[in-house]
Order: structure tokens, then C-alpha cells, then sequence
């Protein structure tokens, strides 16, 4: 059994680090003095979300092509650990995450893989886990972690801390505006990168 490779997981993991740091969350809240305040304010309001659907579109420009891959469909989030991503166009390809076993599939193509047999995509899984959780402890022990704007316009970037992730993924950046978020970028550092929006479902 070959193990799922990092080009073809981590974009949809991102996508559901994206889908829990959609904070609707947000809205309501009182402006921070601090960024770090800011951070936990909005960790806190992520715990309180058991549930969550989005649109997404991504485009994922990789350095063996000379245009950009783009694709759409849906997220759905189900506490505690049910992540989904369903591709629509181009092709149909599905991204499930449950009880700690990771199914992808591509047409009739079925692959399922226990996360337990593939300790390289641990701290990624943990850290979508965590945020999805509001969990900032285990967040900062997985990423370096920097708010930055306020709540009208602001960013979160995390920069992993573990050795084997870092060779690969150098940032993720989140960017929204009050409420909604409006682009998530994902730098690899082997050049490639990805740009998606998300668009929250009411």
C-alpha cells in the first residue's frame, strides 16, 4: 500500500483549516486591544461551532505547468472529527476524514488509509483538529501563529514547527473581512502554491 502523497492531501486539509477558521464567529464580537487577544477570542468562538458547510474554488499553481489547476465544490464540518471535501469541477474526487481514517476518492476509485500507518501527515491533521476545536495549545505547539489587522480586515498565518512538515509546507495565510473569509493561500516550499476562496453556506 503506497502512502497518500503531501501534493495531494495537504490542499484539502487546508481547505478544512480554512472551513474552521470561517467564523461567522466573528461576528458580534467585541474589538480586541491585542492581536493576542484577538487570537483568542476567535479560538474561543471556534469551539462553539459544531457544524459548518462552504463553497469553495482553488487554484493551484504547480511548477511542471504553465497554467494554474483550478477546482470547486464543497466543505462540510461535523464535530468532533468528521472533514469532508467534495471536488466538483473538473473531475468528481472526494476528501473524508472520520474517526481517524482518511478515504480519497477519484470515480470509482476508493483508497482508504489509516492515519495511525502515516506519522508524516500527523501534525497537519492535528493542527486542522485543533483549530477546528478552538484549541490553542495544541495549535501554537504544531504552528507559529501570527494575527495581524482587526476585525473589519485581518490574517492569520501559521508556520509549522515540526521538522517534517516544514520541509514541505512553508505558510498558510488567511485573510477575511469581518465575518467572512475572503482567501487562503498555501506556499509549499518547493515553489508551488495554492489560492482558494471560500464562500460560507448560511
Amino acid at each position: 500500500m503506497s502512502p497518500p502523497r503531501l501534493r495531494t492531501v495537504v490542499p484539502g486539509l487546508v481547505l478544512w483549516l480554512a472551513l474552521g477558521l470561517t467564523a461567522r464567529a466573528l461576528a458580534g464580537a467585541a474589538a480586541p486591544d491585542t492581536a493576542d487577544t484577538a487570537l483568542d477570542q476567535l479560538m474561543g468562538l471556534l469551539a462553539q461551532q459544531r457544524h459548518a458547510e462552504a463553497d469553495f474554488e482553488q487554484r493551484q499553481y504547480l511548477a511542471v505547468l504553465t497554467e494554474p489547476l483550478v477546482s470547486s465544490g464543497n466543505l462540510i464540518y461535523q464535530a468532533p472529527d468528521h472533514l469532508e471535501q467534495n471536488t466538483l469541477r473538473p473531475h468528481r474526487q472526494s476528501l473524508l476524514l472520520d474517526h481517524g481514517m482518511l478515504t480519497m476518492q477519484i470515480g470509482k476509485r476508493r483508497h482508504t488509509v489509516r492515519l495511525a500507518d502515516y506519522p508524516q501527515l500527523a501534525p497537519l491533521i492535528d493542527s486542522i483538529r485543533a483549530t477546528l476545536a478552538g484549541d490553542r495549545v495544541t495549535l501554537e505547539r504544531l504552528f507559529r501563529l501570527q494575527f495581524s489587522g482587526t476585525l473589519d480586515h485581518w490574517r492569520v498565518r501559521l508556520q509549522p514547527r515540526d521538522p517534517q512538515l516544514a520541509a514541505t509546507l512553508t505558510a498558510i495565510d488567511i485573510q477575511g473581512e469581518g465575518a467572512t473569509i475572503r482567501e487562503v493561500q498555501m506556499r509549499q516550499n518547493d515553489g508551488d502554491h495554492s489560492v482558494m476562496h471560500i464562500q460560507p453556506r448560511e
